[in-house]
């Protein structure tokens, strides 16, 4: 019988009655378990023999959005608005896992904040406010109201002719919605652009071919496929498509009872 693909999901960290706590959103562990696979959370990583062990575990990784930003002091830059909240808990963890997961050609999904850590952790910066940018949209959405208006479509995104999300959807354009403040700057070495918004912003990356000793799959999205997943064939088929490189990597690594 075979066991399915075991995907790791961070943890943020928040502060609940004055105790820090560990959250992950609901809705990214139901788009792990549509993509086929077993979700695994993890919080900290307490060195590198931890870290490998964790490694040693995953078939796949999944960054989730959040409501915190990278510290900007990882590509170089103060905080622009001290307002907004950190996680550097967070950052430790996935900043020191996202390199080790592609040189392994562990598949790597990356949404939202997790998108923007992916290239800060190769190397990249990002905007710490893209609707100050000359040229460029407000991609934060609605403020407040139903979830529905929230992670409702919000504009559309040109895919790259020949990239894996082209090949993936078979389309040229498609919409999705926006819930960020933060956007790529200055895109990592290795990464390859994927899809753009109207102002040009980078919406989607991929892993470029000879990026790391054996590359796997790698997909980070600006925008949130998970919303609603199952409802959305866009989204449904972004998931499905992690879910067979999961799938694959396991069958490779362990067989697919997991045994070796």
């Amino acid at each position: 019988m075979k066991r399915k693909p075991v995907v790791l999901v961070p943890a943020c960290h928040r502060r609940v009655e004055e105790h820090v706590s560990h959250t992950v959103g609901k809705k990214y562990t139901d788009a792990v378990r549509l993509a086929g696979c077993l979700p695994l959370l993890f919080t900290t990583i307490e060195g590198t023999d931890e870290l490998s062990d964790l490694l040693d575990l995953a078939d796949g990784v999944l960054l989730t959005g959040s409501p915190s930003n990278v510290h900007p002091s990882h590509f170089g830059e103060p905080v622009h608005d001290t307002s907004l909240p950190l996680d550097p808990d967070r950052d430790a963890a996935t900043l020191a896992l996202i390199p080790q997961a592609i040189a392994r050609g562990i598949p790597v999904m990356a949404i939202c904040r997790g998108f923007q850590e992916v290239n800060v952790a190769l190397g990249g910066s990002l905007f710490q406010a893209v609707h100050e940018v000359d040229g460029q949209l407000d991609h934060r959405g609605a403020d407040e109201g139903p979830l529905e208006v929230v992670y409702g479509l919000a504009h559309s995104v040109d895919l790259e002719p020949g990239g894996l999300l082209a090949g993936l959807l078979k389309r040229e354009k498609i919409e999705v919605n926006s819930v960020h403040g933060q956007g790529v700057k200055r895109l990592a070495p290795g990464l390859r652009v994927e899809a753009r918004a109207p102002d040009g912003l980078i919406e989607s990356f991929s892993l470029e071919n000879g990026a790391a000793p054996s590359p796997g799959f790698l997909l980070g999205v600006q925008w949130h496929p998970e919303w609603q997943a199952h409802r959305n064939p866009v989204s449904t088929q972004l998931f499905e498509a992690f879910g067979r490189a999961c799938s694959n990597f396991r069958d490779r690594h362990r067989g697919p009872d997991g045994s070796r």
